[in-house]
Formats: structure tokens, C-alpha cells, sequence
């Protein structure tokens, strides 16, 4: 099974990278907020990214701040059409069905279905 891993990215503001495996590269979507089960986050598809990031942790070159493994494990896509992808995640903290839906040029939406296990909304 192809392979995920989410990042949590400090630079230029504290944000989440998802990244998922496709081939010889990793599909890139930046997240505001980290994943949690009933909650839309808004997301920005990102240039593909190379697939050393699935183990990487660390500082980024050209000051570009460090990234932390946040969350990583497999996937398996369910349905992909244009600007819709579905994924069911198995990972160390998050199992369950992610939906990314494009709302516009590179501005996404990114769903972790609301009976998925992840870590509890912050409050509010």
C-alpha cells in the first residue's frame, strides 16, 4: 500500500503538510489546522514534493523552518475525480476516511471523516 505522512511545518506560520504517496513523488496539501475527526480545515495543493519526506524530520533548506512527523502510516484511495480525492488513512493517530475537495484553483478543503480515531477538536 502506498504510504502517508503528515508534517507539522513551522515556517512561514505553523501549519500541517499532508503528504501522500503517488508513484515517484508525494502529492503535497497544506493544512491550517491538524486533522481532527468531524471538522473541515481548509487546505492549498503545494508542488509535488520528494518521497525522502515520507522519513524525514528536521530543518528545511534555505531557512524555510523544520518539520516534525506528526502523524504517518498507509492509505488507500477510494475515489478520485477531478478536484474530489477520498483516502481511508491507517496511521499511529489517525484511521479513517479523508476527503479533499478542490473549491478553487489551488484552494482545497481537506474532511477526516467524523467516526475516524484522531486526536480530539481543540476547544473552541
Amino acid at each position: 500500500m502506498p504510504r502517508f505522512v503528515i508534517l507539522e511545518h513551522d515556517h512561514p506560520v505553523l501549519h500541517w503538510d499532508l503528504m501522500l504517496e503517488a508513484g515517484d513523488a508525494l502529492k503535497t496539501w497544506r493544512l491550517a489546522a491538524p486533522p481532527t475527526a468531524g471538522h473541515t480545515i481548509a487546505a492549498v495543493y503545494l508542488a509535488e514534493h520528494r518521497r525522502e519526506y515520507l522519513d524525514y524530520e528536521g530543518p528545511v533548506s534555505r531557512g524555510r523552518g523544520s518539520l516534525k512527523r506528526w502523524d504517518r502510516g498507509v492509505y488507500a484511495a477510494l475515489e478520485q475525480s477531478h478536484g474530489r480525492l477520498a483516502c481511508k488513512l491507517e496511521g499511529d493517530r489517525v484511521r479513517g476516511t479523508i476527503e479533499l475537495r478542490q473549491v478553487e484553483a489551488d484552494k482545497w478543503t481537506f474532511t477526516l471523516s467524523a467516526d475516524a480515531v484522531g486526536p480530539p477538536h481543540p476547544p473552541d
